[in-house]
């Protein structure tokens, strides 16, 4: 069974070339993109993704909620966030990580670092 990823991120350039990038490297992945966490959510739902990699701010829902809900839905699927924003004690990844969050990849940040960081929650989670 093919192993799906899901990325979300409302900078549609970004999510559209990393999605390019992931399937170059990695064919056995199947990458869905999408620009709002809305329409990943419904995936997820759907019981169609194995992963979550996500950004944190967002105009229609943030990485915060989106990372809730997808607990809430099911606990076992990993969830990885994307920030470009440096630490602030205030920020929401202050608060996703007192609630059980992980991992963080602060942009940009290369490629492979994210395809080790996910191979690892993937075999975290067998």
């Amino acid at each position: 069974m093919m192993t799906t990823i899901c990325l979300v991120d409302d900078e549609e350039e970004l999510i559209s070339n990393l999605k390019i990038e992931l399937e170059s490297l990695r064919p056995d992945w199947r990458i869905l993109a999408y620009s709002n966490g809305m329409d990943a959510l419904r995936q997820i739902i759907q019981g169609r993704v194995n992963l979550l990699v996500t950004d944190i701010a967002m105009p229609d829902m943030d990485g915060y909620e989106l990372y809730w809900r997808v607990k809430d839905h099911d606990p076992s699927i990993p969830v990885i966030m994307m920030t470009g924003f440096g630490y602030d004690p205030n920020h929401v990844l202050v608060r996703a990580k007192s609630d059980g969050l992980k991992d963080v990849l602060y942009k940009p940040f290369d490629t492979e670092r994210l395809i080790e960081l996910i191979n690892r929650k993937l075999t975290e989670g067998k």
